[in-house]
């Protein structure tokens, strides 16, 4: 390509033109104020996005992840640590600065000032601005890639706290698991388990008090119709998955996730539908939390399932998107899970046979059943094949390096090339608001 524009300088300059034209035309697309989709796949780092790809489109095809316009590097530190805890990692989302790898919001004896300059995180603010507001999770509420949005505690494990808070802060949806948090001890709820708390309180009982329509099932959910104000989605005792490893799900007959509760993208249209009919902007955040749980459990199966999930959610939001042109979709994770490796299996391997449980330097290696199981296969890529692959884990945690942050839609071309983890908050302020967080407006 190179030696072809050299050898004929005026396509060279027109290509040249075109660039600089293209480049021009993004820095001066106008500012759009409108609503905000932040969906966060937890955990889920471009290795994992890979395996997903392998194993739902083929090595040639394009995920609903893919087709997202423009998308950076994250960058996940935080004030004292190269990478970052969940819990901070939501607070950097929710609050636009960076935080000590314990916090869990903002509270008075560890403060959190938002890069804005309020003591409360972005959905408080565009709540308090008359905005809608909407949390989902696959996990159970407290989770905090949406819990923080929401409630702020000493410890991410103050789940009596937390869990009041987000049932009284003023949502007008919240969708997830975790009805053992929501009742007192010596109760058992919809989904057959005792509740856990100490305080007393029925949280199911409190949210009907404020106005909230509450579901318990997939069923359930899909009947509302849309002219619901508020609603409570809560689908499962503790996480809509059972995050295990391969081996432990198999021995307890149990599946990865649970068949009464709605899938994230079934939860995203719902909620999508509903706030639409509410006709003013809105902030909607998204968390799939079996991308990280089973990859901390190095579960690679249930790890790419989850990612799946996620993905569909995101395919439902930019469709969602492309018909209402001033929402932004953004996607990121706050870190990479387990930090999966994608091992490659030669062609003449018989891939009926067991993989061996660990690659030659000892990394602990996952085929389609968990350890010493057959590899994965990937649908057919461009020339029919289908190749088999395992999964390598570097760790059980989660690592610093390899997440990608992507955007759809409106002011979508601003996402930077190197995102910082506090550029979400940024994005998203931008977006509901007008302005940068500090009140500057981007040149035009």
């Amino acid at each position: 390509m190179h030696s072809l524009l050299l050898r004929f300088p005026l396509l060279l300059l027109v290509a040249l033109l075109f660039l600089t034209a293209s480049c021009s035309d993004a820095e001066r697309a106008p500012v759009q104020t409108g609503s905000v989709i932040f969906i966060h796949p937890d955990g889920s780092g471009g290795a994992m996005w890979t395996a997903m790809r392998l194993m739902e489109y083929g090595p040639d095809g394009f995920s609903e992840w893919d087709r997202l316009d423009h998308l950076g590097q994250y960058r996940s530190h935080q004030r004292n640590s190269v990478s970052t805890s969940s819990h901070a990692g939501a607070t950097v989302h929710a609050f636009g600065v960076k935080v000590d790898v314990d916090t869990y919001g903002s509270v008075p004896a560890k403060p959190v000032r938002s890069a804005s300059g309020e003591d409360v995180g972005i959905m408080i603010e565009a709540l308090k601005a008359g905005k809608a507001v909407a949390v989902i999770n696959s996990g159970h509420l407290c989770e905090p890639g949406t819990g923080v949005f929401l409630a702020s505690a000493f410890s991410r494990y103050a789940m009596d706290s937390i869990s009041a808070q987000i049932v009284e802060s003023g949502a007008d949806i919240i969708l997830g698991g975790g009805e053992v948090m929501l009742l007192p001890a010596g109760v058992i709820g919809r989904h057959g388990e005792e509740g856990r708390r100490k305080d007393g309180r029925n949280l199911i009982d409190r949210a009907k008090d404020l106005g909230y329509t509450v579901v318990f099932t997939r069923d359930e959910l899909l009947a509302l119709p849309d002219t619901v104000s508020r609603v409570f989605g809560v689908f499962a005792a503790y996480h809509t998955f059972n995050d295990m490893p391969e081996e432990a799900l198999a021995d307890r007959g149990l599946p990865q996730y649970w068949p009464e509760a709605p899938t994230l993208a079934e939860m995203t249209e719902k909620s999508l539908q509903l706030l639409e009919k509410k006709g003013k902007d809105f902030l909607l955040v998204i968390e799939e939390e079996g991308s990280d749980n089973f990859a901390n459990e190095n579960n690679a199966a249930g790890a790419i399932e989850a990612l799946r999930r996620a993905d569909q959610a995101i395919g439902v939001a930019r469709r969602f998107v492309e018909t209402h042109s001033n929402t932004l979709l953004i996607t990121a994770a706050d870190s990479d899970a387990g930090s999966i490796g994608i091992h490659p299996i030669g062609q003449d391997a018989d891939p009926t046979q067991p993989l061996p449980p660990a690659t030659d330097n000892g990394a602990p290696m996952d085929g389609l059943g968990g350890t010493a199981t057959p590899p994965f296969i990937a649908r057919a890529d461009a020339f029919g094949r289908r190749l088999p692959f395992g999964i390598a884990w570097s760790s059980d945690g989660d690592m610093g390096a390899g997440v990608i942050a992507r955007a759809h839609g409106a002011n979508a071309h601003l996402l930077p090339t190197n995102v910082d983890n506090t550029d979400i908050y940024r994005l998203v302020y931008l977006t509901l608001f007008g302005t940068w967080p500090d009140g500057s407006v981007p040149s035009p």
